[in-house]
C-alpha cells in the first residue's frame, strides 16, 4: 500500500506540472503518504521503522544538489553579510517554486550542501536566522515529497574550524557534536526522508594518513552517537557517513571504518568526479571512449562490491561535468546513472546554477533531464553517446 500511494502521489504531481502535492492525496499530506498513514501517539511512522537503509536508497530515482548556495561561506573582500551568503555566487535564493518544477522533472532527491562557520560561535551555537533559513529550504523540498539531506560543507575544508581536531581534539570534536545536536532535536519529527550527512570531504592534509583515518573515524561515530542520543524520531533516522576524502579507493582501503550502529542505518558517501579533467577542470571535453567507459565500470563495481554486497548501502553524493561538449556530458551523466541504478546505489547531480534555471525553472543542458529519466527508470537498455 506505501508503494501504491507513493506512486500515486507522484503521479499526481508530474500531471500537474509544477504545482505542489501537499493535498493531493485526501487527508493525507504528503509526508503522510510516503510514510504509510499518519505518525500513531507520537511514535515514529511506518516507514520509518520498517524501511531499510538500502530500500530508503533504491527508492531515489534522480538526486540533484543545490550548490552555491547554503554552502556560501564568506571570503576576505566579501562586501556581504553572513545572512545574505546564499545568494553570494550569483544564485538567486532557493524557493518553493524550484523544489515544485524539480520533483516535476522526476528529481525526487535533494542533497543541501550547508556550511556552518560563519553562523556559528565559538561553543558552536548556531543562528536562529540561519537555522530558521536552512528549516525553510528543507521545509520547501520536503513538503514536496522529496528525500533530503542536510550536510556539513565548508567547515571541512583546508583551514576551516574542523579541520583542526588533530591540533585542538577535544574542543572541536565538542563544537561538532554541539553543532549536530541542534540540527537533530530541530528536525526530530521528520519522518524517514530527511537524512543527515555527517560531513563533507574534510581536508586532514597536516597529519598522517593513519592518524587522519582514524580521525575521520572517530568524528564519524561521535556524529551516529549524537543523532543516535538527540530524541525524537533520530534513533531511527538514516544517516550519511562521510568516506575518507570522499573518494571511492580511499574508502575502500582497510584503515576506513563505517561506524557502529545498533539500529544498522548508516550509509556511505563518496564522490565521483573521475577524471577530474573532464568533470571539473573543463580542459578536456570528450569523453565515452571504450577506456572512459571500462573505467567508471570498474569504480562503480568497486563501490558495490566493497560495500553495497556486504550490507552497506551506498550513495555517490556528488557527480558532475564541465566543458562544452554537450553529448560528452550528457553520456558520462547517463552512464554513471545507468550504472548507479543497477548497482542499487543512488547518484547526486552536483549544480552549481548551471544545470537547473533557479528562476525560470528550466533544465540548461540539452537532454540532460531526460537522459537521467531514462537512465533511473529502467535496466533493459545501454546508454550510447548521441552525435
Amino acid at each position: 500500500m506505501k508503494k501504491i500511494l507513493a506512486v500515486l502521489l507522484c503521479a499526481i504531481v508530474l500531471f500537474t506540472g509544477c504545482s505542489t502535492g501537499k493535498n493531493s492525496s485526501g487527508s493525507l499530506t504528503v509526508d503522510q503518504v510516503f510514510s504509510g498513514g499518519k505518525p500513531d501517539n507520537g511514535n515514529p511512522p511506518p516507514a520509518m521503522l520498517n524501511l531499510s537503509s538500502q530500500q530508503l536508497v533504491s527508492n531515489i530515482r534522480i538526486g540533484w544538489n543545490l550548490g552555491l548556495a547554503l554552502e556560501n561561506c564568506l571570503e576576505p573582500g566579501d562586501n556581504a553579510g553572513a545572512d545574505s551568503a546564499e545568494t553570494l555566487r550569483g544564485n538567486p535564493p532557493a524557493t518553493e517554486k524550484m523544489f515544485e518544477c524539480l520533483v516535476d522533472s522526476g528529481v525526487n532527491a535533494v542533497r543541501l550542501p550547508i556550511s556552518w562557520q560563519d553562523h556559528i560561535d565559538e561553543a558552536g551555537n548556531i543562528d536562529e536566522s540561519w537555522l530558521n533559513r536552512v528549516t525553510q529550504v528543507t521545509n520547501y523540498a520536503y513538503d514536496n515529497g522529496m528525500y533530503v539531506i542536510l550536510t556539513m560543507y565548508h567547515d571541512g575544508d583546508n583551514g576551516s574550524w574542523l579541520c583542526g581536531a588533530a591540533e585542538d581534539h577535544n574542543a572541536v570534536l565538542m563544537r561538532y557534536a554541539n553543532i549536530w545536536r541542534q540540527i537533530a532535536e530541530h528536525f526530530g519529527s521528520y519522518n524517514e526522508r530527511l537524512l543527515f550527512e555527517s560531513m563533507n570531504a574534510v581536508d586532514f592534509s597536516g597529519i598522517s594518513d593513519d592518524d587522519a583515518y582514524s580521525l575521520l573515524n572517530e568524528i564519524n561515530q561521535l556524529f551516529v552517537d549524537t543523532i543516535r542520543n538527540s530524541g525524537a524520531f533520530n534513533p531511527w533516522r538514516h544517516l550519511l557517513i562521510a568516506g575518507f576524502n570522499a573518494d571511492i579507493i580511499c574508502s575502500i582501503d582497510s584503515r576506513f571504518r563505517m561506524p557502529e550502529d545498533e539500529y544498522s542505518r548508516c550509509i556511505l558517501s563518496v564522490h565521483y568526479y573521475i577524471p577530474i579533467t573532464f568533470c571539473v577542470d573543463g580542459i578536456q571535453d570528450n569523453w565515452g571512449s571504450n577506456t572512459d567507459q571500462i573505467w567508471m565500470e570498474s569504480m562503480v563495481s568497486q563501490l558495490r562490491t566493497n560495500f553495497t554486497d556486504k550490507g552497506i548501502p551506498a550513495m555517490i553524493t556528488e557527480y558532475g561535468t564541465a566543458g562544452d561538449d554537450i553529448p560528452s556530458r550528457v553520456f558520462y551523466c547517463e552512464m554513471l546513472t545507468k550504472l548507479c541504478r543497477d548497482a542499487g546505489i543512488a547518484a547526486f547531480l552536483w549544480d552549481d546554477g548551471s544545470e537547473f534555471d533557479r528562476s525560470g525553472f528550466t533544465w540548461r543542458t540539452s537532454g540532460l533531464i531526460e537522459a537521467l529519466r531514462k537512465a533511473s527508470g529502467s535496466t533493459d537498455y545501454t546508454p550510447e553517446k548521441q552525435k
